[in-house]
């Protein structure tokens, strides 16, 4: 005897995958992450990123809202506050320009903000040129 499954059954079920399978992944990521950074020196101390964020929350209600320029004992050289969500861009592209950072320091993070639960999640270290 054969069992038929009906179409609509069938959509139902995929559908239902479908979202349990992105709600599990929403919940494993609470931050976004930072994927991408480059730095050009502007002057002596001063520099110039240029920071690739993806985030797994994009919609108004919730999004990738800061990320941030970060020293050796997580000391804040610059930050970029981000006014909207960037849904239909994902990972996107923001700038931050002149960052001071002192002397000496030849390396620094940058890390993700989200929107409801803040900093946190996965820095991305950077070497800085010319140091």
């Amino acid at each position: 005897m054969i069992k038929r499954t009906s179409l609509l059954g069938s959509v139902l079920l995929s559908v239902s995958l479908s979202t349990s399978l992105w709600a599990a992944g929403g919940a494993e990521q609470k931050y976004p992450d930072v994927v991408a950074v480059q730095v050009k020196a502007r002057g002596a101390d001063t520099f110039d990123f240029e920071v690739t964020v993806s985030s797994p929350y994009d919609s108004p209600q919730r999004y990738a809202d800061a990320f941030r320029v970060l020293g050796p004992k997580d000391e804040v050289y610059g930050e970029r506050l981000l006014a909207h969500d960037h849904a239909g861009e994902q990972p996107f592209t923001r700038d931050l320009y002149e960052v001071k950072v002192p002397k000496g320091l030849g390396r620094v993070s940058v890390q993700g903000r989200d929107q409801h639960f803040g900093y946190g999640g996965q820095r991305f270290d950077v070497k800085l040129p010319g140091r």
